[in-house]
């Protein structure tokens, strides 16, 4: 029986690395926290969710027999994209800026904007090509159980930080100091290197 407890953890890591870097979302989060207050992130969070589980079945039902027979090769991929991903956390980490609101962006449906500002993110699209489809599919490898237990850690990120945010602001600022954001970030930078370099070692 797979460890769900430390797979849990390592999904909700893996997430927060995403979900904290500024993008599109989390500026619908911030819009949205305008008028639907601390309620959403939350909201925002559920629409994010909606577009990950079509791509998730995108890549077990589409992709699967594909992936089953080149199992070694994605995860060598999956590892190099997550070394990468690092390297440009922690090099943006340096000069990286507290999220603010874009004025362009009318968020009266924070479902709808989590659900659309995540596939029109190309980011999106990139990682879960590459780091998603390698970290899920060898979970699946463990069972089903073991791969919810991945994406239920992935998604309490998601909810987590998107609440965090809102709930913040709403209040009247932002929980993170500029230099306490920059820490966090080069913090999740050399967990996804780290991982990585594990990952791709476990592949070969």
């Amino acid at each position: 029986m797979p460890d769900l407890i430390s797979i849990f953890i390592i999904g909700l890591l893996i997430g927060l690395t995403g979900t904290l870097a500024p993008g599109p979302t989390l500026i619908a989060t911030i819009n949205a926290s305008v008028t639907s207050g601390w309620r959403a992130g939350p909201l925002v969070s559920i629409g994010h969710i909606g577009a990950e589980i079509g791509i998730i079945l995108l890549i077990v039902v589409g992709l699967g027999a594909l992936i089953g027979s080149v199992t070694w090769v994605i995860g060598l991929v999956g590892g190099v994209a997550l070394v990468l991903f690092g390297l440009l956390t922690l090099s943006s980490a340096r000069v990286a800026l507290l999220p603010t609101g874009d004025d362009s962006m009318d968020v009266k449906k924070p479902v709808a904007a989590g659900l659309l500002t995540s596939f029109a993110n190309p980011y999106f699209w990139i990682w879960w090509f590459t780091v998603g489809a390698a970290l899920l599919w060898s979970y699946l490898d463990g069972g089903i159980i073991a791969g919810g237990a991945f994406m239920a850690g992935h998604w309490a990120a998601d909810i987590g930080w998107l609440t965090l945010v809102s709930l913040s602001l709403h209040r009247g600022r932002f929980f993170l100091s500029e230099s306490g954001y920059r820490l966090v970030l080069a913090a999740c930078g050399i967990f996804l290197v780290i991982f990585g370099i594990w990952f791709v070692s476990g592949s070969i």
